[in-house]
């Protein structure tokens, strides 16, 4: 996993953004943490089940659902099951060698 920094992006409410397998991080955020970069992680195996294009298509169509149902953005955000999913085993650095295919799908309706 690749590591960016830049000055400008993500919007301000992110540390930091998963695109294509790529972290780009804020500057002022500083480094990611071990948990975080296994959110990252979590996010790359997602995208790779969902041959990245559907993971993209899937994650944007989920968060309009969430932002209908929330009618805030964040809490839309935090809801996305693959959110949900990275979150909730972020902390679980041995997560992704015993994780099954698909997990995230057991996020759609729990509720946070």
């Amino acid at each position: 996993m690749k590591i960016f920094y830049s000055k400008h992006f993500p919007p301000k409410d992110f540390g930091a953004i998963n695109l294509l397998g790529m972290v780009i991080v804020r500057k002022d955020y500083g480094r990611l943490s071990e948990a975080e970069k296994n959110h990252e992680r979590i996010h790359t195996r997602q995208m790779l089940e969902m041959l990245v294009i559907f993971f993209y298509l899937s994650y944007g169509i989920e968060w309009l659902i969430r932002l209908i149902q929330y009618r805030d953005r964040l809490k839309a955000y935090y809801n996305i099951s693959y959110e949900r999913e990275a979150y909730r085993c972020m902390d679980d650095l041995s997560y992704l060698k015993r994780r099954r295919p698909f997990a995230f799908i057991h996020y759609y309706r729990r509720r946070k």
